[in-house]
């Protein structure tokens, strides 16, 4: 059973240490997130937990002992408050870079996506692609009172 455990330890922290290591920012929050719970069943399986026993010393008595408890409930408590504090610093992040990559902008790739039909930016009737969201908007009318585009309405 010791086997069982600490493999899923490992693989915890073997999942979140690769997770950590991505360059989009919510992968990094599950990955701290994943090593936060690996820490917490490592505390836990380090403390040689106890059943049956009560946790208050008395006079010859065996006890459990309140360490490791009180170890893994401050790990979940600041573990949920680093994964809440890194949250809102990754949302933060992407509302002002516009982009949710840990260095705030989009690695080049290197390759363009031009039209399988032709090799030029041309479209279909010959506008190139940088005149058509200027056509789109002269072709925008104000909106009247009524709604339409016909002007004020009576």
């Amino acid at each position: 059973m010791e086997a069982v455990y600490a493999s899923a330890v490992g693989m915890l922290a073997a999942c979140g240490i690769y997770l950590v290591l991505r360059a989009r920012t919510f992968t990094v929050v599950m990955g701290l997130t994943l090593l936060t719970y690996a820490v917490t069943l490592f505390l836990l399986g380090m403390g040689r937990l106890s059943t049956g026993k009560p946790p208050i010393i008395a006079e010859g008595a065996s006890y459990a002992d309140p360490l490791p408890q009180a170890l893994v409930l401050t790990a979940i408590v600041i573990g949920f408050a680093m994964t809440a504090f890194v949250m809102v610093l990754a949302l933060r992040s992407r509302a002002q870079q516009g982009s949710d990559h840990v260095d705030g902008a989009e690695p080049e790739t290197g390759l363009s996506f031009s039209e399988p039909g032709g090799g030029d930016d041309s479209e279909p009737d010959g506008q190139s692609a940088e005149a058509l969201p200027e056509e789109a908007r002269r072709r925008e009318a104000p909106l009247g009172a009524s709604g339409n585009a016909d002007g004020p309405a009576p």
